[in-house]
Parts: C-alpha cells; structure tokens; sequence
C-alpha cells in the first residue's frame, strides 16, 4: 500500500484506519522517523508531518554502502601535495616528484566531487594535503563547500600543521570550517625542527589557542609517536589537556613509503597507556561513536581528554565510514590500499554523474574487511604519507579523444589433460559445471578491469560474451573466446584480455583436483576495431608464465601438455 492513500483518504473518513497504518510504517534503523503523539491536540497534523517526513526518507545510498554494510559518510579530500614542512615520518628524506599543477584536481572539480558524494549521503568533508593552508584559495574553497550544508553536509573538517593557519582561521571559521585537526609531534622547539626540519613550534601552539577561541569543537591535536623520538612526551600532552579543551590524540607510527618504518619504531597504544595510568592511576575510558577512530581517555577532572588511533595494533576497519580523494583525483577506499580509481579524468571526460556513481560504488565494493597486519603493510608498496595526494604512476588523458564504438576480442586455452577433459565434457566434475562457471567469471571479470589493473580506465560497457569450447584434437584444450564492446574514449583490449584470463583460472581452479599436469597458454587479442586506428587484427601471441607441476614427465596427460607446449613456440625448462 503506497504512503499516497492518505493524499486520496479524507482524515474524516478514516479516523479508525490512520492509527493503524502508521504503526504499521517502518523506516530503516538509521533513518527512523520519531513517533507520533496521536493523543495531540491536533492529530491530523500531526499525522500529515510525520507523512512528509517519511516521503523525505530514503535509504543510504548503494553507491556508497560496501558488501559489509559498512555506509561511507565521510570523505577526505586532498587538495595539495605541497608542504611547508619536511616532516621525517611523512615525507622521504630524498624528497617527492611533485604531480604537475594541471593533473592535480581545480577548485571547480572538488566543488563537483563533493556535491556528488553529499547527494549520496557524505555528511562530513575533510581537507588534507600535504598542507592545505599554501593552497591559495583555501578560504572561498571553504566558502563553497559551506554552501552544501543545506543539502546535508553538516562537518567541514581540515587537518594543518599550523604553521600558517593563524591569519586564515577567523575567516576559514566564518566560511563554515567546525572542525579541525592539528598536528604537533613535540613541546621541544629543539626536537620539533629535528622532526620537521623547520621551525615554527611557537606558532602552532598559537594556532591551537585561536582555535578554541574561535570556538572551534572539537579542537583535535595530533601526535604521531616514535620509540627514541618524542616517546617520553606522552605525559606532558596529556597535561596539556588539564585546562585546554582539546582532543589530544595520540598515533601509532604507520608505515608508507620513504620514512623508514620498523617494527622497534612502533609505541603499542597500551604501552602507552600502561605509562599513562603509573602517573594518573584514575584514567577512565570514554564512550566513542561506532566511528570514531581514537579510543578515548580522560583524566577526572581535566577539561579536555586524550586517545589512541590503533591502526597497526588493534585496527577499526570494521566500522570505517572513510573515503579518501587524493590531490590529483584518485579514489582510495583505503589509507593502506594501493588500489585507486582516477575521478579526474572521469570528469575530464565530461561522463555524467550517473556513470561516475557505479564506477565509485564498483570500487567501494571492492573494499576490503579490514587492510593487512602490520607487516604485511610494512612491505606493502603505497605512496609516501606526504603523496596519498598524488604520485608517478598515472592513468593516460583520454579526455581529449573521441568517443567512438570500440570492441576487442582476445583468446586463450587452457590444455587439462585427458581425465579431467572427460568430466569437463560430460559435465560430472565434483565442483560443478566448469564451463559454464567460467563463463560468468570471465563476463563478471570485464566488468571490474578497471578495479583489477590499477591504471586502467573504468569502462561502461555496453556488451561482453565468453564462449568455452572443448577441443579434444588440440591436446584436451578448452579454448576461450570473448568479445567486449562499448561506446568510450579508450579501448577494451584489457576488458577482453581480462575475461579470457579469469575464465581460464576458474577452469584451471575447477578441475586441478584432476587435472594435476595443465596449462594455460595463448593468451592475445585476435582483434579490435573503433579509435584511429579502426579495425585491426593482432598476431601478438603470449604464453602466460604460470608455473605448472608436472609430477610425471613419462605419462600420457604430462607428453600431452609439453607437445601443446612447444606447438606454441615456447620453451620448456626444468
């Protein structure tokens, strides 16, 4: 029964009905509408506001929500790599190449990004940088994401060393900024030029102060804490909090590339806090929001309170709400993820915010349940802390190019041996029907190409087929054909490539139990029409490098995958 009867039931009529139907109205348990009072002196108004306010409810967006329910309320944005510090722990002491100005995202494509992640439910915007006060426009960029408030933006954040904030803040405060972070490694003047390798530790103070006299709430401090570097300030921070109403929050050291991370490095939190509660034995635990990211202490009767963000010794990962935007448009789902999605030349594209919505929620799906442990991080391959806004690698511009209709089509094999090409063809392996599991593989694997290959274009396409056939002349082969087509600016070599590739794992997966001697081999593009170049076959022929075991060279099935072997030009060592 839609909620627009009420529009066609006079209230006259249906005194007996309302109260029924409204208890029967549910809404989600983030979205739940307050219960009406129907003994109020005016009921049928009461009724007609709560039916307004649930027409105004929707569900969270799909976009932003990952495979873990998990709903990305907050976005962080990247609006500069440059720095006025060198901060040993954020930037490598041989320094960063620098993204050029015009591949780094304009005032008017942050503006666009975040109306677009506000539209789906974004209720707290972050800028970060490198250092977001030397980017020039820093006030009115404040200014125009203030006037998203209205659409449901509610926390404008910034996170500053400080050194240059002072003069800005009063105005940054006036243009909607509620929010801020501000990092400060040492109370020691001496040690803070050891750490930045700049002075400057007098001003940073001065920053916090004018920000709580702004008013600001809350008024974050950062501390990154290092074994044998600021480790034995921990309790004068926690002073610090006696008459100031700050947040003192206290990090673990986080490995990224360039600042040299190890293991002896690392301060757990307990630890920490072991050393707190020796000085202060009454510490009390707070509560903290399902988001929060700093457990939360506090010292009875000081004004302000302290934490810890736990990410390498006890990570948050299943609460995250985070998303990050780095200086030069990539989309990172996750701080310790090296998988990214180029925004920015979407938009350079001109592709409309339908399209960039699916390919943004393609990579939040994508997001994992929680990033590696920490050492598994400690040889992760990332940008350096100072580049989570941009770095070398990058996607080609295509946003100059044509749009023109574009297909491609690739093949490859998979040789499985006699036994196993048996059950494959009278469909009674144990695992199921391989060729048609391999089929929706590889068509469900062309469409994550772009999530798969870290600078590959995100593609909408617009068709793609995976046919599987057994060929029991060409040694027990299964060959695999797909074609993709869309309409783009870039080809669709890697989307049919892709769709060959994982078609033939998931063979090789489904059947090893049986097929110990196979191989995968002939991987190419026989074909691709659409840009310059228009129609174009390929003779490009490349054996994939999988080491496959082959535990008796004198059987049948091992004789027949070496023939298959060297019939491709390949040559076989052991």
């Amino acid at each position: 029964m839609s909620y627009n009867i009420f529009t066609r039931v006079s209230f006259e009529n249906a005194k007996g009905l309302i109260p029924h139907m409204i208890r029967g109205i549910s809404t989600s348990k983030s979205h739940r509408v307050d219960t009406i009072n129907l003994r109020s002196e005016n009921p049928q108004q009461r009724i007609k506001e709560r039916i307004s306010a649930i027409d105004k409810e929707r569900p969270f967006s799909n976009f932003l929500t990952d495979r873990f329910d998990r709903q990305h309320t907050y976005l962080r944005i990247s609006i500069t790599e440059r720095c006025n510090l060198r901060c040993n722990y954020c930037m490598p002491a041989e320094g960063v190449d620098l993204t050029p100005v015009h591949n780094l995202l304009s005032t008017e494509e942050i503006i666009r990004i975040s109306q677009l992640f506000v539209s789906q439910g974004v209720n707290k915007i972050r800028l970060t940088g490198g250092e977001p006060t030397v980017r020039k426009d820093i006030v009115e960029l404040i200014g125009e994401l203030g006037k998203l408030k209205p659409q449901g933006l509610q926390t404008i954040a910034m996170t500053s060393n400080g050194i240059a904030l002072k003069r800005k803040l009063p105005k940054l405060v006036e243009n909607g900024l509620n929010s801020l972070n501000v990092s400060m490694d040492t109370l020691d003047p001496y040690k803070f030029e050891l750490i930045s390798r700049r002075k400057g530790l007098d001003r940073v103070l001065e920053t916090i102060d004018q920000g709580i006299a702004l008013g600001i709430r809350p008024m974050k401090v950062n501390c990154v804490v290092i074994r044998g570097v600021n480790d034995q300030e921990v309790l004068d921070f926690v002073e610090l909090t006696r008459n100031k109403p700050i947040d003192m929050r206290f990090i673990e050291y986080m490995p990224f590339d360039g600042n040299k991370w190890n293991k002896k490095k690392l301060i757990p939190y307990r630890e920490m806090l072991d050393n707190i509660k020796i000085k202060y034995p009454d510490v009390r635990k707070l509560s903290n929001d399902s988001h929060d990211t700093s457990k939360a202490f506090n010292v009875p009767g000081y004004v302000g309170r302290f934490g810890f963000i736990t990410s390498m010794t006890d990570h948050f990962c299943g609460t995250c709400n985070r998303l990050r935007i780095t200086a030069d448009g990539n989309l990172k789902v996750c701080l310790f993820g090296n998988a990214e999605v180029s925004l920015r030349d979407l938009l350079r594209e001109n592709v409309p915010d339908q399209q960039l919505l699916e390919i943004i929620g393609s990579a939040v799906k994508n997001k994992r349940k929680q990033h590696a442990g920490m050492f598994e991080l400690a040889e992760t391959k990332n940008r350096p802390m100072i580049l989570i806004g941009g770095g070398r690698a990058s996607m080609v511009n295509v946003s100059t190019k044509s749009s023109t209709y574009r297909t491609a089509t690739a093949f490859g094999k998979v040789h499985i041996g006699r036994q196993a090409f048996e059950l494959v063809r009278t469909n009674t392996m144990k695992k199921g029907d391989v060729l048609t599991t391999a089929q929706i593989a590889g068509i469900m694997a062309a469409k994550q190409t772009g999530n798969l290959i870290p600078l590959c274009h995100p593609l909408l396409l617009s068709h793609v087929s995976v046919d599987l056939t057994l060929d029991e002349k060409d040694n027990y082969a299964v060959k695999i054909l797909s074609k993709v087509e869309c309409e783009g600016k870039t080809g669709v070599e890697m989307e049919a490539l892709t769709a060959v590739s994982i078609a033939a794992l998931t063979v090789f997966d489904m059947c090893k139990a049986v097929g110990k001697e196979m191989i995968i081999c002939d991987l190419k593009v026989v074909e691709k029409t659409g840009g310059k170049m228009g129609t174009k076959p390929f003779v490009v022929s490349t054996v994939l490098p999988f080491i496959v075991p082959i535990p008796s060279l004198n059987s049948e099935d091992g004789d027949c995958i070496m023939k298959s072997v060297r019939n491709t030009g390949s040559t076989l060592t052991h």
